[in-house]
């Protein structure tokens, strides 16, 4: 005989029990109404029963170590301490860094801005060779010098109003020409010192090359008021051959 083939088995139709009466709060999240006293929701499973949510903490407990949340009056008086303490660290900071930030901030507008030749007021000499002034080296021409006697002589620039010093130029040698250039003797070595309104004093060494043609230094000091070259080495040097700067040049930051 065959097995019999299974009769799935017809489903048994329960009565549709009451519904809850809806006398309770109603849902949140869909607005079903609940009996007192479910947790969650009958119709959508959402808590019936939200937390309260905590106050937002001030923008001063949410930095550390302020951040941890604390009993009413615990530790106040530490934080307020820290946080003092943290104000004043950062004013001390300000105040020693300052004149470091200041050099950098008017480094890069030196670096940025432009640059223009600005004329000295009066320009002065500690010595002269005959023939040759310290005017000769701010007249524009570099076929006339003034003519330092000996090594340890020195040329002012006086400027009326106080600028900010960004480079000078100076041109060595009696003549731009080459053959000319080496007949006369020409600074190698000058020590320039820089006199600022506040009567401070900054001295930079120079190292110039032995040929002709304007010679390059980079300055960045700001409230100039004068400034000295003094001849420190020389090539070329011989009887009646004084030590010639055809001329020098000042730049100012525009």
């Amino acid at each position: 005989m065959r097995p019999a083939k299974p009769v799935a088995r017809r489903p048994v139709v329960r009565p549709v029990e009451a519904d809850e009466t809806p006398d309770g709060p109603p849902c949140p999240a869909c607005g079903t109404p609940n009996l007192p006293g479910r947790q969650f929701c009958r119709r959508c499973a959402a808590p019936l029963r939200t937390r309260e949510q905590p106050a937002a903490l001030p923008w001063w407990r949410t930095v550390w170590p302020f951040r941890r949340r604390v009993r009413g009056g615990s530790g106040r008086a530490l934080r307020r301490t820290l946080l003092v303490l943290v104000v004043a660290g950062l004013l001390v900071a300000g105040f020693l860094f300052f004149p470091l930030g200041r050099y950098v901030y008017e480094d890069v507008r030196d670096k940025l801005g432009g640059t223009r030749e600005i004329s000295p007021t009066g320009v002065t000499a500690s010595a002269s060779a005959p023939g040759h002034p310290a005017s000769a080296a701010i007249d524009t021409l570099t076929n006339k010098y003034w003519g330092a006697p000996a090594l340890g002589a020195s040329l002012t620039a006086s400027f009326r109003t106080p600028f900010r010093l960004v480079g000078v130029v100076v041109y060595t040698g009696v003549s731009k020409e080459p053959q000319e250039f080496r007949r006369g003797a020409r600074p190698t070595r000058a020590e320039l010192i820089i006199t600022t309104k506040d009567d401070k004093v900054h001295k930079k060494t120079v190292t110039l090359n032995d040929k002709p043609g304007k010679q390059e230094t980079r300055m960045g000091i700001s409230d100039v008021v004068s400034v000295e070259l003094v001849l420190r080495e020389a090539a070329g040097q011989g009887e009646g051959r004084p030590i010639a700067v055809g001329e020098v040049e000042f730049f100012k930051r525009t």
